[in-house]
């Protein structure tokens, strides 16, 4: 067999190294980094805002070399190793250095790892043994065989140790400085650069004259080499070490949980405002201290022109357990109370049901099994529709969704992007309106930015890589005209003193039970959204939306006004929408009359939509027979006379829905709208003689016995009922039955009362009086 000749033996040993080289490499892989759960939430202006730390506590901020001040750069390499462009991973001249100096000295007075090196020993830990030396040199040239020089750069700025749980420069300089890491000054630059060398030993928190030594010498480094001037050098060197007061990521930790999601990157990028945030989160924790035990609260705050969230407080306070902090109630879900009213009433306008002034009637009213009532006490009667929606009426917006659907408004909110959790199996039904569903704050806002883009309601951006996502909520015009009733502008007819920029239209809800208080609001740039209550669920006697979540709500929105107002300037004008127009109306019939026309009993001012001024709407169960306009004849005395009989005359009288009677004037009530009868020859319908309420008159006074402690005691029946009768008290159902039977009343409070009755042909029947003191 023929000897190889030298070269090709040659060859064969390379090749051979080669291929043990590569098993080697196959066999025991650089270990790279993987995802150890480590991440860091950032506002938009990059502060960290929370952080999760590792497995073994640690938490790091990573960052690319184009991230990082040049300072900082220039201060690494010069200090730690000025060939790291040129070199292999190692410098022997640097290693044949220490080496010299160590052994002359007896000791070890430097090292000679370069930054490779270092990133090696940081990647897979060894002693300080030969072996350990020969596995640092193996990782070495590991790294440089399949990473960049900027790779391996990125992994020392991430990676290296700054003292206690911080790794990387970017979470030392945030914990020690209080800026980022783009930001350092030289004198900053030099001591983060030297302090992985010995973290321990020269934490500046701790041994502040040990660090300041270590910088000062970084920087006659960077003199003596040219890299910074002398003068500025010298000039640095008088500066003591300054450091931030120490602070940990401590801001939206809600909603940093929230976004911490499986998979997510180790930077969550979000556009949450620093510095509101933490004014914010200072906010509700000075509100802790109103609240009742194991009460909670949430904000939200939204820029209404890009969808940002630039806001979340997601509890009170993260630490407090008592109040389940933890609980994140901008996300949970809870019932809406009265919050849905202003969708209700902007798409009823849409479907030409309403305007502005539509008559609408708060009068009891019954549905099957379902009664509602109002939150606060009685009942109004005749009332507009855009007062009923600015005073948060029931039994108004209940007539609305009779009229406009239940499943048409259900729908027309998911199309829009708010899915209402519905109790299962249960269709939508009446107390939908009222807050028989459920919603998430988030969610409520996001529907809210529809009265400030023109109708249509957009997705909230948590993320900058979130799109902007619109849905149409309803038209720009019926957004405007709730806008604006919300607002305190209801009245076109002062349209000279309307304010052409808007002002902060809010609407306050609270659940059943008192659970729930809700404060949304719409100002000239922000959404602000309140939730207060109990995470648990429990009810909070005398809790509602309007003096628990709106005072929250009107300091969130002067906070915002005061920081921004001079910033900013004034808000933009925002023009009334094309199709926006207003007409006087009459009531009853709700429709513009003549002038002088007998059958306008009221004047009023109206937003409408298209020029269209629909009549008022009639609830479904009216009583039969009684409409708004009816036919009369009537003879030359005035009188009301049968179509046959001698000089009758026909007219048409507007009258008022049947309902309202006990709560209009006696001259606008049937009777007397439609006038005495001719005796001679009468109509031949007979009259209807009404509902009335016995056992207290309307405009009584009554005091209550002599003893401090007896209550008022008053039975009431109800005269020409036809069949049962339903009894309130202030708005509330207070009994039922047949209404020969007397209904007990005991008050022992003194105070303005008013009771109701209602009976199955739809009548009512009200009385208002005042209990006294003994």
């Amino acid at each position: 067999m023929a000897r190889l000749t030298w070269p090709r033996r040659v060859l064969l040993v390379l090749a051979s190294l080669l291929a043990v080289v590569w098993l080697a490499d196959y066999l025991f892989p650089l270990p790279l980094p993987e995802d150890d759960a480590a991440r860091v939430v950032l506002a938009e202006d990059g502060t960290p805002l929370w952080r999760f730390a590792d497995a073994d506590g640690v938490w790091r901020y990573p960052v690319s070399p184009e991230q990082v001040s040049p300072l900082y750069l220039q201060a690494l390499l010069t200090y730690e190793d000025r060939w790291f462009y040129r070199h292999p991973g190692v410098n022997p001249l640097a290693l044949g250095r220490a080496a010299w100096q160590n052994l002359s000295g007896g000791q070890i007075v430097s090292g000679g790892s370069t930054l490779s090196m270092q990133v090696a020993r940081l990647l897979d830990p060894h002693g300080r043994t030969f072996a350990g030396k020969l596995k640092q040199l193996w990782r070495t040239a590991q790294l440089e065989w399949h990473l960049s020089k900027a790779q391996i750069l990125t992994l020392y700025l991430n990676r290296a140790p700054f003292g206690g749980t911080l790794q990387g420069v970017a979470a030392a300089s945030w914990a020690y400085l209080g800026k980022p890491p783009s930001a350092l000054t030289r004198a900053e630059a030099a001591l983060l650069a030297v302090l992985p060398q010995a973290p321990s030993h020269l934490r500046p928190d701790r041994h502040p004259e040990r660090a300041q030594a270590a910088r000062d010498k970084v920087l006659r480094r960077l003199g003596e080499y040219g890299v910074w001037p002398a003068a500025q050098v010298a000039e640095t060197l008088q500066e003591p070490v300054w450091l931030a007061p120490r602070q940990e990521p401590a801001l939206a930790p809600l909603l940093a949980r929230r976004l911490n999601r499986p998979g997510s990157p180790a930077v969550i990028h979000t556009l949450v405002d620093a510095a509101l945030q933490r004014r914010l989160e200072a906010l509700a924790l000075g509100w802790r201290a109103r609240l009742p035990p194991r009460t909670s609260a949430a904000i939200l705050v939204v820029d209404a022109r890009s969808m940002a969230v630039r806001g979340y407080v997601g509890s009170v306070d993260l630490a407090d357990d008592q109040r389940f902090g933890h609980v994140d109630m901008v996300h949970a879900l809870r019932s809406p109370g009265s919050t849905l009213k202003p969708f209700l009433y902007g798409m009823a306008m849409d479907a030409g049901l309403i305007h502005s002034q539509s008559l609408l009637q708060d009068v009891p009213r019954r549905y099957g099994d379902y009664r509602p009532g109002n939150f606060d006490a009685g009942f109004s009667g005749p009332v507009a529709a855009g007062t009923a929606l600015a005073q948060s009426l029931n039994l108004p917006a209940v007539q609305l969704l009779e009229a406009l659907g239940p499943k048409r408004f259900d729908g027309q909110l998911r199309g829009a992007g708010l899915n209402l959790e519905l109790p299962s199996a249960t269709p939508p039904n009446l107390a939908l309106i009222l807050g028989g569903a459920g919603s998430r704050l988030d969610d409520l806002v996001a529907a809210y930015s529809a009265f400030a883009r023109g109708g249509r309601s957009a997705a909230l951006r948590f993320e900058p890589q979130d799109g902007l996502r619109e849905r149409p909520m309803m038209s720009a015009g019926a957004a405007w005209v709730v806008r604006r009733v919300l607002s305190g502008q209801a009245r076109p007819d002062q349209a000279a003193e309307l304010a052409p920029r808007p002002g902060l239209m809010f609407k306050t809800g609270t659940s059943y039970g008192f659970r729930d208080a809700w404060a949304i609001g719409v100002g000239p740039r922000y959404l602000v959204g309140v939730w207060v209550g109990r995470p648990d669920g429990t009810p909070v006697p005398g809790q509602f939306g309007l003096a628990t979540a709106a005072p929250l709500l009107f300091q969130v929105h002067d906070l915002l006004m005061q920081r921004d107002g001079p910033r900013t300037g004034l808000p933009p004008i925002e023009p009334m929408p094309p199709g926006v127009g207003v007409a006087a109306i009459c009531w009853p019939l709700g429709q513009p009359l003549p002038a002088g026309d007998p059958n306008c009993r009221r004047l009023r001012w109206a937003w409408t939509l298209q020029g269209t001024t629909p009549p008022t709407l009639l609830a479904a169960d009216q009583p039969a027979g009684v409409g708004l306009l009816e036919p009369v004849w009537v003879n030359e005395q005035g009188l009301r006379v049968a179509p046959g009989c001698p000089g009758g005359q026909l007219r048409q009288v507007a009258l008022w829905p049947a309902a309202l009677e006990p709560w209009l004037r006696p001259s606008e009530r049937r009777a007397a709208r439609l006038g005495p009868v001719d005796p001679t020859c009468p109509p031949a319908q007979a009259e209807r003689g009404g509902l009335a309420i016995v056992g207290v008159r309307d405009g009584d006074h009554l005091r209550r016995p002599a003893a401090s402690q007896t209550p008022l005691h008053l039975e009431l029946t109800a005269l020409g009922a036809s069949g049962p009768v339903w009894w309130f008290l202030d708005g509330a159902p207070l009994a039922s039955g047949d209404g020969s039977r007397p209904v007990a009343l005991n008050l022992s409070q003194a105070g303005r009362y008013q009771v109701s009755a209602l009976d199955a042909a739809g009548q009512t029947a009200r009385a208002e009086f005042d209990v006294l003191e003994p």
